[in-house]
């Protein structure tokens, strides 16, 4: 079952957050993830969540997902993570439609 890892996210530092970009989309592609969305202008609809840039990356399962977020590739991107941006992350598990 496919999995997908959902983030919020908003840049506290420009110089950073391209390197940050580099070495999360490398190591995404590694552990077969792909973009779903990454960036792109934002509509609330209802309530009052208003995302600055939303991420969505589908992974083919939950097991890839987590191996790919705990590993030494996504670790050296992850350093510059808390520099670079303040971010909510979820992991959510896709069922068939």
């Amino acid at each position: 079952m496919v999995a997908y890892a959902i983030a919020d996210v908003r840049i506290r530092d420009q110089s950073l957050i391209g390197k940050y970009r580099e070495l999360s989309q490398s190591s995404i592609a590694k552990y077969d993830g792909r973009y779903v969305v990454r960036g792109g202008t934002v509509h609330t609809a209802e309530g009052k969540w208003s995302p600055q840039i939303f991420v969505i990356v589908e992974f083919p399962t939950m097991e890839r997902l987590r191996e790919w977020y705990g590993s030494p590739e996504y670790a050296e991107a992850l350093k510059l993570r808390s520099a670079a941006m303040d971010r909510d992350l979820i992991f959510i598990e896709g069922a068939p439609v």
